[in-house]
């Protein structure tokens, strides 16, 4: 398994059907997917998925899991500067809802979260995601299955 390619995952707000995508997935293709989160998470009794517990407070999970991973690696998560430091890091990002970050996107979408925060800061309410469709599930299922498929295999 060293060396091979894995997932990471941003669990405390990952979606649960995601999850249960990424499970079957391990399993499936024999790769290992880290789910990382500063609560205790259920996870399957496989050798392909680990949860890491770290302690809470601002990014710690998001610093945790850029510490860890490494260039070919998938990050998934809804958080634009954790997508953005594992790209930098040579890595792949994906949001829960499949959309791939790519060097291209991000920094657009970097200047789009700050202005919702400061939005958000002067007291507009900017209103939250939309409910988690069985499209969004199936789009991020099809992403996976493309990373699957281009990812080295292990040596």
């Amino acid at each position: 398994m060293s060396g091979a390619p894995q997932i990471w995952v941003d669990a405390d707000a990952c979606p649960g059907p995601v999850k249960e995508i990424l499970f079957r997935a391990a399993e499936r293709a024999q790769v290992m997917v880290t789910l990382v989160a500063n609560q205790m998470l259920r996870k399957p009794a496989t050798r392909w998925v680990r949860a890491l517990q770290v302690a809470g407070g601002f990014d710690v999970a998001d610093n945790e899991i850029v510490q860890r991973l490494a260039a070919g690696d998938l990050v998934v998560t809804q958080d634009i500067p954790l997508a953005a430091q594992a790209i930098d890091k040579g890595a792949l990002a994906l949001h829960p809802r499949g959309e791939l970050y790519t060097r291209e996107t991000i920094a657009q979408r970097l200047s789009m979260r700050n202005f919702m925060d400061e939005l958000r800061g002067a007291g507009v309410d900017t209103g939250g995601p939309s409910a988690f469709h069985a499209r969004d599930r199936q789009a991020f299922a099809n992403q996976l299955d493309r990373w699957l498929q281009q990812r080295p295999k292990n040596p």
